[in-house]
């Protein structure tokens, strides 16, 4: 949000009329809009309608410095904001910020003409007085989104409003309809009164004559964000309908509820704006700079400041921690918000893929955009970051909330977490330290942890340090700044400058090997935990990429035509067994004990049984009896048919001929398994029955930190398996 991002409002409405509170900042600046280039007039030579003249040939073209002349005055060669052409005579008369307050508006003869009429009644080119009366709607438009876009302005909140007796109260939730009978009504209605009986009554008006009347004065207010609306001429024109919602679920309403919230508890709002009205017109009627009303608002209200700390985070892309009533927030919007707003080919990073729906099943709905996760999986591990801003504990709200339900075992297992958290240990692995189920608890707290920023998801990384490392194609702050930083906290102990780093870990990747980190940057166990800091400095702040490795399967020629080979001979071996069974029955040499091998089902025993034992009917009987379980059953024999198809199809495609590769393991045809079951042929059974169990997951996409998971078995099992499969594997690096 920190490209669109123009200026913060709180608005508010009474019986006299609109007013814009407060604002930040002071004086919000809309970005410049493409526009029309001015003809130079001392370029009084050049034709400026070249076209036109090579259409018209035949046309005496008019004088060069007089079409010049023409074209510089004319209004239509320069573009211009609309708002900035109005005119402001035709606006709202200025009126008092503070209706209640009773005083008029400031003296014309002190502020008529002057730009501190315009700082403090006009914003964006606009009266004050007329966006005010914009951005506060009737009570009917309330309590819902609001979206309004004012040429190249959008504003964005949810107004809320009092009640028709002017009480501020919460209104009661919605009832499903059900007209099923009068059970289902009386239901309703009892649903309806304990609804309205929760609700606080209205205050009972005073027994007096004169009855006062009981409405505040203040009857809506709205907290608004205005945003720059992108060019749609400039690239900047992606999903912008998306990037609206965001802001407004993620900001704009959840401020709205607070502050709605505190005013129908204790008048908070109304109090608010009483200070900050009284002061604005105080300022304005002695003639001060808006600067100095803006300096005193913030410390003579708390809404002021959070509207400027908030303006500042967002920014900056940062959590914004501020306090409203003594209620503390935090609030942020996604880190890589404003890539909505660019085409997909802008935002092509390397190794970067996009999410799937499972990860937006794990990471949920409010950080399935603009976040950039990796995939939040049993392999992975968590590195947690540094502390927040001064003073405050990044972890109070989620304390305070466990706090508040009675479980301190709840508080104890977070800080437990917290203790062991560490990325040389998996997340499975901590789950299992703590004896925390997987997905219903350690998973939740891991998501916490993200979306307030003091976590991020890693890759395992080595507790010895030997993993290997590659860099990214940029840094997200200047290298010059991360050297100085880098500086500070490492050079005491003697650890190499950040650019000797760098370089050492660029040259090891390059060398397109398994060199790791230890290898080639510490090499020496002593200096493990030094380094093992600057890993961590380095991953946080996005230096590091981990690579990973990957396994393919491929099946070599050799292997090949030794699968055929054999098969071939089994063929052949059973066409012999067969032809000479056929013979015997021919010539009627075949004798019961000869007969006795055959594996005939219940049926065909019972088929045989009923054969006449003499006659010329026998040996055409029992040929029939053989042929038809010479094929076995019919799954067997389906099962031929489909061998037999695949050998022709990958006979067709040429895979006979040269080395092919097993894309998919786990889903092999039934040549492709022959060749994995050949693979084992003389490999100790031990380390066969580890390769079966694991090379479904040899499809070049599983990590071997997923591998080592999935299959329980430790590294060193998956390298022996590796050493003894070698001919027939493919094995390289790549990022997660």
């Amino acid at each position: 949000m920190s490209e669109t991002l123009l200026a913060i409002l709180l608005v508010t409405t009474s019986a006299k009329g609109s007013s814009i509170v407060y604002r930040w900042p002071p004086s919000p600046v809309a970005s410049p809009r493409f526009s029309r280039a001015k003809p130079d007039i001392a370029l009084n030579s050049l034709h400026l309608d070249n076209p036109w003249r090579a259409s018209h040939p035949s046309e005496v073209p008019p004088d060069p410095l007089k079409e010049s002349i023409l074209l510089y005055n004319d209004p239509d060669c320069e573009w211009k904001r609309p708002s900035t052409v109005r005119d402001r005579s035709m606006s709202f008369s200025s009126s008092g910020s503070h209706p209640s307050s009773g005083r008029g508006s400031p003296s014309k003869d002190m502020l008529q003409g002057g730009s501190i009429k315009d700082e403090y009644d006009h914003l964006f080119g606009y009266s004050s007085e007329f966006l005010a009366n914009l951005l506060c709607p009737q009570r009917s438009m309330c309590h819902q989104k609001f979206e309004l876009l004012v040429d190249d302005l959008a504003f964005i909140g949810h107004p809320v409003s009092a009640e028709d007796d002017g009480a501020w109260r919460f209104k009661p939730e919605k009832l499903k309809v059900n007209d099923r009978g009068r059970e289902a009504r009386n239901r309703r209605i009892s649903q309806t009164d304990r609804a309205s009986s929760a609700s606080p009554p209205p205050p009972p008006r005073p027994a007096s004559s004169e009855k006062t009347p009981l409405t505040l004065w203040l009857q809506r207010f709205h907290f608004v964000m205005v945003l720059d609306v992108p060019d749609p001429s400039s690239s900047a024109s992606g999903n912008i309908t998306k990037y609206f919602d965001i802001i407004y679920e993620q900001i704009a309403f959840p401020i709205a509820a607070v502050l709605f919230q505190e005013q129908v508890l204790s008048n908070f709002v109304e109090e608010e704006c009483d200070i900050l009205g009284s002061l604005k017109d105080s300022c304005s009627a002695k003639g001060d700079e808006f600067s100095s009303y803006m300096d005193q608002a913030l410390d003579a209200s708390s809404i002021a400041p959070a509207m400027k700390t908030l303006y500042e985070a967002l920014k900056s892309s940062s959590v914004a921690y501020i306090s409203i009533h003594d209620l503390p927030l935090e609030l942020q919007l996604p880190p890589y918000l404003d890539v909505l707003l660019h085409s997909e080919e802008e935002n092509e990073t390397d190794f970067q893929s996009p999410p799937d729906d499972d990860d937006y099943q794990v990471w949920g709905q409010e950080m399935s955009f603009g976040y950039r996760l990796p995939s939040l999986t049993a392999w992975k591990s968590l590195l947690l970051l540094d502390d927040g801003p001064e003073g405050i504990d990044p972890y109070a709200n989620l304390r305070r909330s466990l706090i508040g339900t009675g479980d301190r075992s709840l508080v104890e297992g977070l800080i437990k977490f917290l203790e062991i958290a560490s990325m040389t240990l998996s997340l499975a692995d901590m789950a299992s330290l703590l004896d925390w189920d997987l997905e219903t608890q350690v998973f939740p707290t891991v998501r916490w942890l993200v979306h307030h920023r003091r976590a991020k998801v890693v890759d395992i990384v080595h507790s010895g340090l030997k993993t290997v490392f590659t860099l990214p194609a940029k840094f997200d702050s200047p290298l010059s700044e991360l050297t100085v930083e880098f500086n500070k906290k490492f050079a005491s102990i003697g650890v190499p400058s950040l650019p000797q780093l760098l370089s050492a870990i660029s040259t090891s990747s390059a060398k397109q090997s398994d060199t790791h980190f230890f290898a080639s940057v510490v090499q020496a166990k002593e200096a493990i935990p030094v380094y093992r800091d600057v890993v961590s400095w380095m991953l946080k702040r996005g230096m590091l990429i981990t690579l990973h490795l990957r396994i393919r399967i491929v099946a070599t020629v050799a292997l090949k035509e030794r699968v055929k080979f054999a098969r071939t001979r089994d063929k052949k071996g059973s066409g012999r067994k067969h032809s000479k069974l056929r013979n015997q029955l021919e010539t009627g040499d075949l004798s019961p004990p000869e007969f006795s091998w055959l594996n005939l089902s219940p049926r065909s025993a019972r088929r045989y049984s009923r054969l006449p034992s003499v006659g010329g009917s026998r040996n055409s009987r029992l040929s029939e009896l053989i042929l038809h379980d010479d094929s076995g059953d019919s799954d067997s024999k389906r099962e031929e048919e489909t061998t037999e198809s695949q050998d022709e199809i990958d006979t067709a495609s040429g895979e006979k001929n040269e080395a092919s590769m097993i894309n998919d393991p786990g889903r092999a045809t039934t040549l492709q398994r022959r060749w994995l079951s050949a693979m084992s042929d003389g490999k100790d059974p031990h380390i066969a029955r580890r390769f079966e169990q694991i090379n479904q997951y040899f499809d070049g996409k599983r990590t071997d930190d997923e591998i080592l998971y999935r299959a329980e078995m430790s590294r060193k099992e998956l390298r022996e398996v590796l050493h003894h499969y070698d001919e027939y594997l493919l094995t390289f690096l790549h990022p997660s």
